[in-house]
């Protein structure tokens, strides 16, 4: 078995600690059990995401994620799709956050460029089905989105204009409080939509919630927003317009109400900027990089208000 990735096991010891040390002692002995309980045959180097390692074996991947509420129900949601538009799910071992994935290529959607819009809003019309029964409401954060977004405006030194906040405490009463009964990616964003075989894209990563779908594309929009801004060679307004207009290609493709997705899109926008003004984003935790991506946030708010 190939090593753990450096880079995975620096990150997960920063964010867990104790717990994140412990788990990745365990984990070689992990891969090492599942490979043998589902016959695999390992055939390349381990890579990784935020929370979870990928094991390539012949004809599939081992996925073994850090155990936390956050990653319980992604096998849920790969059962629900049953492999439409989603990668397939072969075996699951809930108590080790691990499962045996259809393989995908590791291309993603951001080398699409503006053509992913549609792909993903297409993508995204095929996982817009029926929740089974057991799965998390999206709903039931609404309370604590309307908590941390007034707590959020009065403890922060932020330019958004009170009209601007108030909309989006609307859109949790107005939207967040009731849902549909219709099963949500809850991470749907261009790096979780892959180039597959069986199909030309398939989605991944999953946390498997019970919502409304213009979530997804809201989602799906602020995350372009950035890919749009470390692209460059957009100055802010042209980037909003841009965005504006790729809000209109997503709803068309997807079949969903572009209102409802503009309205989700300025209340994540709105979450985004005084997230990234407590806690900073990525690889942008702090300096010039970050003042530009959370002014660029704001005129993105202010614009879909």
């Amino acid at each position: 078995m190939g090593l753990i990735p450096e880079a995975f096991a620096k990150a997960t010891v920063e964010r867990e600690g104790e717990a994140g040390t412990a788990w990745l002692a365990e984990l070689p002995g992990i891969i090492e059990e599942l490979v043998s309980a589902w016959g695999c045959t390992i055939d390349g180097d381990i890579t990784h995401g935020q929370v979870g390692v990928v094991v390539p074996v012949r004809d599939a991947v081992l996925k073994v994620s850090f155990p936390h509420p956050g990653n319980d129900y992604e096998p849920d949601a790969f059962e629900v799709w049953g492999g439409r538009g989603a990668v397939k799910l072969y075996e699951r071992d809930d108590a080790r956050y691990a499962m045996l994935l259809e393989r995908v290529q590791p291309s993603t959607l951001v080398e699409q460029g503006q053509d992913g819009v549609a792909i993903a809003g297409e993508l995204h019309r095929r996982l817009t089905v029926p929740a089974p029964a057991g799965l998390p409401r999206l709903s039931e954060q609404a309370d604590v989105w309307a908590e941390d977004l007034r707590k959020d405006a009065a403890e922060l030194d932020h330019p958004l204009p009170d009209p601007v906040v108030h909309a989006a405490l609307a859109v949790v009463d107005e939207l967040g409080r009731q849902q549909p009964e219709t099963m949500v990616h809850g991470d749907f964003h261009p790096r979780n939509i892959l180039r597959a075989d069986r199909e030309p894209w398939l989605a991944v990563d999953p946390k498997g919630y019970v919502g409304d779908p213009a979530y997804d594309a809201a989602i799906f929009l602020r995350t372009r927003a950035y890919h749009l801004f470390l692209a460059g060679g957009l100055a802010a307004a042209g980037l909003v317009r841009r965005l504006q207009a790729e809000l209109e290609q997503f709803a068309e493709a997807s079949g969903l109400e572009a209102e409802r997705i503009r309205r989700w899109t300025q209340l994540i926008a709105v979450q985004s900027s005084f997230w990234g003004r407590r806690h900073g984003f990525g690889r942008a935790r702090n300096g010039s990089q970050l003042d530009q991506i959370v002014r660029l946030i704001d005129e993105v708010a202010v614009a879909l208000t």
